[in-house]
């Protein structure tokens, strides 16, 4: 077998592959033979059906499966002894001839090689990157404060709507007389939260109202250009209010108003537990479960300006474009024939802080291990159920759920992923010189806005 790979321009390479009769021959006669110890054909005894009938009925097909075995496994056996950096999967080459596989060879295949421009990627101490230190403020504090008073909150009936208050009555359709329409639409139990009305004069009527009350409105202009918000509130199928501008009469049977808890002991313990028995405790257990979040949102910030950083200092990557195309066009065979155009270009932004990364993880020696895996994994799990107001879970239980979640192939790559940038985004920290700067989560969130 002889292979030769050429690079003239450094990114596009060529690689050809001559597989001889001598490489693939002993293991197709080896197959041959175990075929013919387990041929059935009618008229010869098992294992006595002449060799000859057995090579002109497989022969071809277990030599071509042999050369496509051989021509897989040295192909990348060479990319990866020479270490060729290849970029996407090879391709067949436009100057491929036809091969008569009937024959006994040599067979020649050629194929275009996409490789990774040549570049250094390095951050030192005499590297200077801002670092945004978000400070916890009495401001944040008390919308952490006011947010677990709202999730410990519940509904209690009142006596005269207000604010962002539900209303729950009885909806009825009217003729032009303004009395119930026969046959019409009628509706119990139905829920209006007047706050969330587009149209202003249908709005205004409900102001004041209060248990008892009845209110005539028409549900069209209450939500214009809506049709399914007012198929929800009067229960019906969307196509029932296409045409429909009927007014309809709303009597009100209860008012719902929402109120937040107490922020008490009681508060303290639902959240926290018992040991937090006063609201300065309080306020410094939401600061310090502030914190590790803030530090996350400061640290995927740093990364993201690392990123803009190197990609100035490496300066616009050369890419065998034309044969990256081809790499993208192939694996996204089922996307439309302007896929690749329009996304070429965010494509080749990707790939190029990719290879930027995979230096900057060599330079800094940063390796995934199971533990780093699992830690992502617990941080991920801690964070939904932060969502939910439940902080203090216990340790077990987030092992168990991060156990359950690496089980799961679709989980791991992106734990991979996250787990290298926790990483590298520490190791960078201690590489360069950190410009620290302290702001106010407004300010920070203002910037990643922008």
């Amino acid at each position: 077998m002889n292979i030769q790979f050429e690079c003239a321009d450094k990114v596009n390479g060529l690689m050809t592959v001559t597989i001889e009769k001598a490489d693939y021959e002993e293991k197709v006669q080896k197959t041959l033979k175990d075929y013919r110890k387990k041929a059935n054909v009618p008229g010869f005894r098992p294992g006595m059906v002449p060799m000859g009938l057995i090579k002109k009925q497989y022969g071809t097909a277990i030599k071509v499966d042999e050369v496509n075995r051989l021509l897989g496994e040295k192909l990348y056996e060479y990319i990866r002894e020479n270490n060729i950096q290849m970029l996407g999967e090879p391709l067949p080459s436009e100057k491929q001839v036809p091969q008569d596989l009937e024959g006994d060879g040599p067979f020649t295949f050629v194929f275009d090689i996409a490789v990774a421009p040549e570049f250094k990627a390095e951050l030192t101490d005499k590297d200077k990157i801002d670092y945004y230190d978000i400070t916890v403020d009495d401001k944040l504090i008390d919308q952490q404060v006011q947010m677990y008073a709202s999730q410990a909150g519940e509904f209690v009936e009142a006596q005269e709507w207000s604010g962002n208050d539900t209303l729950k009555g009885d909806l009825r359709q009217l003729d032009a007389d303004g009395n119930t329409l026969e046959g019409g639409i009628t509706t119990e139990g139905g829920m209006i939260m007047p706050s969330y009305i587009k149209g202003e004069e249908e709005k205004k009527k409900f102001e004041g109202c209060k248990p008892g009350d009845i209110i005539t409105f028409n549900p069209k202009k209450a939500y214009p250009e809506n049709d399914a918000e007012v198929a929800a509130l009067l229960k019906v199928e969307k196509d029932a209010v296409k045409d429909m501008d009927s007014d309809f009469s709303f009597q009100i049977t209860e008012i719902r108003h929402f109120e937040p808890a107490k922020v008490d002991e009681k508060l303290f313990e639902r959240v926290f537990g018992e040991d937090v028995k006063t609201e300065a405790e309080f306020r410094q257990k939401i600061a310090d479960s502030i914190k590790p979040q803030l530090a996350g949102n400061s640290d995927y910030k740093f990364l993201l300006d690392v990123r803009k950083y190197m990609e100035e200092k490496v300066g616009k990557l050369e890419f065998p474009e034309a044969l990256l195309k081809r790499v993208m066009k192939n694996t996204n065979k089922d996307k439309g024939e302007d896929y690749v155009e329009q996304n070429f270009e965010g494509s080749i932004k990707e790939l190029s802080w990719h290879l930027i990364k995979e230096q900057l993880v060599a330079q800094t020696g940063v390796k995934i291990e199971d533990a780093d895996l699992k830690a992502v994994a617990k941080q991920a799990i801690r964070a939904q159920f932060a969502q939910y107001g439940m902080q203090e879970v216990p340790e077990d239980i987030l092992d168990n759920y991060a156990e359950e979640q690496l089980k799961k192939r679709e989980n791991v790559e992106q734990f991979v992923d996250r787990a290298i940038d926790v990483k590298l985004t520490n190791a960078l920290k201690q590489a360069v010189k950190l410009n620290v700067k302290k702001v106010t989560i407004e300010e920070f969130n203002k910037m990643m806005q922008g």
